[in-house]
């Protein structure tokens, strides 16, 4: 089994990182502040101005680290990549796979199934936990509709109409998403999804929670040889990792959401923390997104049963995890792929 790794973010403006034996090397202001051993090390993240030596980047490609760079507020842009991994004959069978109609529809049930089942589960642990907070009738009324709506993936449906449902779906989930916002009402208001730019503080929180995350998807896939970019639910697109975006969709609901809905109820990120910019968008702060960081990594410790595998594992480890079942249902050592379904 692979072992989980930490990530390492760098979020200090004018940082430069640079190779020093085995180790990577953290300086600002020309003083060093922290040396990682790179064996500890599963992937790099530069947020904003923070610079790297090419040795370094070498470095790190040959020892399968991913490096990925950033702007300030975590909107990807570059990514540092040594040679592909993995099996070539399992990436044809990627591609092959994709450009048939039924096998992309069949890859989409799966994964929205998991990603459907895990939004209703978000939202009946609130009412099991938090009911006479909560608006609990509009909220059990959401899970009684999420539950038709996985009857759907019963049938045979192209991808246009899978699509269709996924967005209900999405609707009746976000519709109910601001009664699960237990405090801070008036600062951490939710009323729609909004997301280039997000335009307040609960959709700032979540789009840069939903960036990390696609980060160590990405990686995931990489390392057991599958394309990021040749996705079944999300198309052929220049720039967009559709596979990525494909095996995150059972991860939003039960690592992202969640982490975001933790952050502001138990008060770890407040108001003062966000800005609106001219624009309309909303951005964190250095120390919110530190913060955010920070608790991200933590939760990424925690432990759980694989519910498919029935062992118990650190949740970062999902990530790779669901990329090999993947890979196997790909190569057809599967009849189905299993997607991540919280219980």
């Amino acid at each position: 089994m692979r072992k989980h790794l930490n990530t390492l973010y760098i979020t200090t403006q004018g940082a430069y990182l640079s190779k020093e034996g085995e180790t990577v090397v953290v300086k600002i202001d020309g003083n060093i502040r922290l040396r990682v051993p790179i064996h500890t090390i599963g992937s790099v993240v530069c947020f904003g101005n923070v610079g790297c030596s090419p040795f370094l980047m070498g470095f790190c490609a040959e020892n399968g680290v991913a490096l990925s760079f950033l702007t300030e507020h975590g909107r990807f842009m570059a990514k540092v990549q040594g040679p592909v991994s993995g099996n070539v004959l399992l990436r044809r069978q990627q591609y092959r796979q994709a450009d048939d109609p039924g096998v992309s529809a069949k890859v989409a049930r799966f994964v929205l199934t998991g990603k459907i089942a895990n939004c209703r589960t978000v939202l009946q642990r609130v009412v099991r936990d938090h009911g006479e907070k909560i608006n609990e009738q509009e909220v059990r009324s959401a899970v009684a509709r999420l539950t038709r709506q996985l009857e759907f993936f019963e049938q045979d449906y192209p991808l246009d109409v899978l699509r269709g449902i996924e967005g209900d779906s999405a609707h009746i989930y976000f519709n109910v998403f601001d009664h699960l916002i237990l405090a801070q009402k008036e600062a951490f208001c939710f009323h729609e999804r909004s997301r280039r730019p997000p335009l307040d503080n609960v959709n700032c929180l979540l789009s840069f929670i939903y960036t990390l995350l696609m980060h160590d998807v990405r990686s995931a896939l990489e390392a057991v040889g599958l394309d990021p970019a040749v996705g079944f639910l999300h198309r052929d697109r220049p720039g967009r990792p559709g596979l990525a975006l494909d095996l995150m969709e059972e991860f939003r609901p039960f690592i992202a959401d969640r982490l975001a809905l933790s952050l502001i109820n138990l008060q770890q990120v407040q108001d003062k923390g966000f800005k609106k910019m001219e624009s309309g968008a909303v951005v964190m702060d250095n120390d919110t997104r530190k913060k955010v960081l920070v608790t991200y990594q933590e939760r990424k410790q925690e432990e759980i049963t694989h519910p498919f595998l029935d062992e118990k594992m650190m949740i970062g480890m999902l990530f790779h995890v669901q990329a090999l079942l993947m890979a196997r249902f790909l190569r057809g050592d599967m009849d189905g792929y299993p997607p991540f379904i919280w219980k």
